[in-house]
């Protein structure tokens, strides 16, 4: 399994810090609103990386985070007239509603930045002890980055270049730090702004610390995978392994993976162009799954653009998966022979050719659009070998392949059972009831009145199937 490590920008062979176990951090949401397509992206990608590597038997610890303390939280509560805690608690639980939506799995621990804080007191104090941060007058905490020399080989930036750009720039604070590259650890409170007690000051942690810590608390020091989107490139992810490595005195994480990003109709995705998409609208237009087959029908590290006609034909491919899947469980409850003869045999083998083609594009850096594509020439061997004669075995393990593949992407490809409320529940039993004790007038009395409740009863060798009208 290779993938592409953006430290050294290359293909690389995936090889565990442990045999059989990952260790995967991706950064979360900041929690001050409903999720936007764009952090969508992240959370399909990764959790598809996720599923493919415990397909292949890894067990892996997933971590991915919350941010909830931040200046855009602390706006909102100011503006609503509530606390952070209460936005950053509402959107924790809107983001995890999207992401079941989107069939994205829990981590293995979502932690949130406010709980954790007394272990980011306790790296920036180290990171102090070691001579890598200083305190300003104020109790600003700022880390010293010309003091850790591979500074940039994430980014592939180079310092003096950094430097000339910082010259040109009034950065507030800045007459109190050693030099204008140096960034925040620890800031005193505003006004009105949560805080909490540290040496230094009451106030909160930069950003960049909050990450570092919870990787290190639920992971370990080394880890093997660090993901997120290319905006987290630089200065994030750049200032996680600066603390990191500094703090531990260990190469942070082994592999970095970083998504491309999403345009809107060819433009980037922004508020003031009016082109912004939360989740949650595109829940109201499609079924999320159409989202997600969207997202992974193209190489997460290429640029992908987001519109109506693309979501058009994604909900229209999905549907032939969904209807070769569905056809297929008809075919194995109405099979009239059980097992499999020599011809059928053959063609399973042959079948087998579709689920190595998915597995060698996984393997290449998790070419999700090639696996598809494997996946519809498996959906097309099925409509053209599979019929009325089939056999339960041959239809079945097909329709087992199918759903196991599909499984991987995270696309679910049985149709959704509908709940019934209870009272048509009760009716169509009172029903079977009715016909059983061959009162036929009163079973065709509740067919009509579910008819005009929008359910059309069909009576199958299976049972009573229904539709909605």
């Amino acid at each position: 399994m290779k993938l592409f490590n953006t430290l050294t920008r290359r293909k690389e062979e995936f090889v565990p810090l442990e045999e059989g176990k990952v260790r995967m951090y991706v950064c979360g949401p900041t929690v001050y609103n409903l999720i936007h397509i764009g952090n969508a992206r992240p959370m399909i990608i990764f959790d598809t990386v996720r599923r493919y590597m415990e397909y292949k038997g890894y067990e892996v610890n997933y971590v991915s985070n919350f941010t909830d303390v931040d200046d855009k939280i602390i706006k909102k509560a100011i503006e609503e007239g509530v606390s952070a805690e209460e936005v950053s608690a509402r959107y924790i639980a809107e983001c995890k509603k999207d992401m079941a939506g989107m069939n994205v799995k829990p981590a293995t621990t979502h932690p949130q930045a406010t709980q954790e804080i007394d272990g980011m007191i306790d790296m920036i104090q180290t990171l102090i002890d070691k001579g890598y941060a200083y305190a300003a007058a104020d109790g600003t905490v700022y880390f010293r980055v010309k003091k850790f020399k591979e500074y940039g080989k994430l980014s592939h930036k180079n310092l003096d270049d950094l430097q000339s750009g910082f010259r040109a720039l009034q950065v507030s604070g800045e007459d109190q730090k050693e030099d204008p590259l140096d960034f925040v650890l620890w800031k005193p409170k505003k006004e009105g702004e949560p805080y909490w007690t540290s040496p230094w000051c009451d106030g909160r942690p930069g950003w960049h610390i909050e990450c570092s810590v919870m990787s290190k608390k639920y992971l370990g020091e080394e880890i093997d995978i660090h993901a997120g989107g290319e905006d987290l490139i630089f200065p994030h992810h750049e200032n996680e392994i600066a603390q990191s490595e500094c703090c531990n005195g260990k190469i942070f994480a082994k592999y970095w993976m970083h998504n491309a990003f999403l345009n809107i109709d060819n433009r980037k995705m922004s508020k003031s162009l009016g082109n912004f998409r939360t989740v949650r609208e595109i829940s109201q237009q499609y079924d999320l799954q159409v989202l997600r087959f969207f997202m992974l029908n193209a190489h997460y590290r290429s640029p992908l653009n987001f519109s109506a006609d693309l979501m058009e034909a994604s909900k229209n491919a999905l549907e032939r998966i969904v209807e070769a899947a569905s056809r297929l469980k008809d075919r194995v409850a109405a099979a009239q022979t059980e097992a499999s003869g020599e011809e059928e045999k053959a063609l399973l083998k042959e079948a087998e050719a579709f689920t190595a083609k998915f597995e060698d594009a996984m393997d290449d850096d998790f070419n999700t659009a090639d696996a598809l594509s494997a996946v519809f020439e498996l959906v097309k061997f099925a409509n053209t070998n599979v019929t009325e004669g089939s056999s339960k075995e041959f239809a079945g393990a097909l329709l087992a392949q199918l759903v196991k593949l599909c499984d991987v992407l995270g696309l679910i490809v049985e149709k959704k059972e509908e709940i019934l409320d209870k009272e048509i529940e009760d009716l169509i039993a009172e029903r079977q009831a009715a016909r059983k004790a061959k009162n036929f007038a009163r079973a065709d009395e509740i067919r009509n009145e579910l008819l005009e409740k929008g359910i059309i009863l069909k009576d199958t060798r299976e049972g009573v199937k229904w539709t909605r009208a």
